[in-house]
């Protein structure tokens, strides 16, 4: 995953000349690039820091609308199936790095160890 979404979201926020050229014939406005770059960057540190349990599940909800709505944007101007497949690719990657992650890395394990309702909005 950090090597997808590191060199992702620093192209990004560069706005290097291919993202813009993406985002242009997706037909969505530049500064997207900037709001995804640092998505991305953020995400990527909410997975790897090893006291984020919460966060990380926010982070992989997060990457994965980025890449469902990259596949369908892609799919809504009927892009070739290899450019619409991509984002696919790399959600199943990432699915199979949240199933397989060690389970003190889990939300339950976190759940289980902390007192009664320390993670409530009381």
């Amino acid at each position: 995953m950090a090597l997808w979404l590191t060199p992702s979201g620093v192209l990004d926020l560069m706005r290097a000349p291919a993202v813009m050229a993406i985002l242009q014939h997706l037909g969505y406005p530049d500064y997207l690039a900037l709001i995804l770059g640092a998505g991305k960057l953020l995400a990527m540190a909410a997975i790897f820091y090893p006291r984020t349990v919460l966060l990380r599940e926010w982070a992989y909800a997060g990457l994965t609308f980025d890449l469902v709505g990259a596949f369908l944007s892609h799919s809504a101007l009927h892009d070739p199936i290899v450019v619409r497949a991509a984002p696919l690719t790399v959600l199943a990657l990432m699915a199979a790095s949240y199933l397989m992650r060690p389970e003190r890395y889990r939300l339950q394990a976190v759940q289980q160890r902390l007192p009664a309702g320390s993670l409530s909005a009381e």
